[in-house]
């Protein structure tokens, strides 16, 4: 209740709150934007789309170790991501595609307690961040604060997911993704490989949990689990 009242008796507080939502919004319908090409195009819920996440942050918090900025970690990251996403599809997506939901859920749980593990053995349990501090903009005398870096992860956000967008309405890929989504045998008499416009779209999606991931690492932390 003293929070509730809080709130009230400071009212310029909610605004913060609203600042706050949006910013992290972003990042997460960026990540529920893979996760929904996946379940569009392949009909598989993926468990593991947050630990997908963590390994996209995870590369870049490594090559910022090495003293690579995140403004390169992250593509450098997402497209390595793209080939591990393709590499996890034809070992164990590409047997389960069309499959129960259930058979799917359980596949996918799999992958993630792996990659948990994974991470945990490489990395250790402690939670990383990456130390990119841009300051923060401060209004109604300080009550109110925007770091800018999650001001820039939110740009980020929004321009990858137009980006997304646009690749799926204008490339050739993108076109062979959206017609295997509506209706895959069609799409095969067509000529269209759907083997192989499943695994770019679970690579897409891993790309894209990567950029995700980076993002994640420099706005708050990340560890294995």
């Amino acid at each position: 209740m003293s929070s509730l009242s809080l709130l009230l008796q400071v009212p310029v507080l909610n605004l913060q709150l609203v600042v706050n939502g949006l910013l992290v919004g972003a990042l997460f319908a960026l990540v529920a934007y893979g996760l929904a090409l996946v379940w569009g195009v392949m009909n598989v819920i993926n468990i593991a789309q947050g630990d997908l996440v963590m390994v996209g942050g995870y590369l870049v918090w490594q090559l910022f170790q090495y003293g690579i900025s995140p403004v390169l970690g992250i593509p450098i990251a997402a497209f390595i991501m793209y080939f591990v996403g393709v590499a996890i599809y034809r070992l164990a997506i590409a047997s389960i595609v069309d499959k129960d939901y259930f058979i799917t859920i359980l596949a996918t749980f799999g992958i993630s307690i792996l990659i948990q593990q994974l991470l945990n053995q490489v990395f250790g349990s402690d939670v990383r961040v990456v130390s990119y501090d841009l300051g923060s903009w401060f209004f109604f005398d300080g009550v109110v604060s925007i770091p800018r870096i999650k001001f820039v992860a939110f740009l980020a956000a929004l321009i990858l997911g137009l980006g997304l967008v646009l690749f799926l309405r204008r490339s050739r890929l993108g076109q062979a993704i959206r017609a295997t989504a509506q209706n895959p045998r069609a799409a095969r008499i067509l000529g269209i490989d759907t083997d192989r416009v499943y695994a770019a779209t679970f690579g897409i999606n891993a790309a894209i949990c990567a950029a995700a991931g980076g993002l994640v690492a420099m706005v708050w932390l990340i560890q294995p689990y």
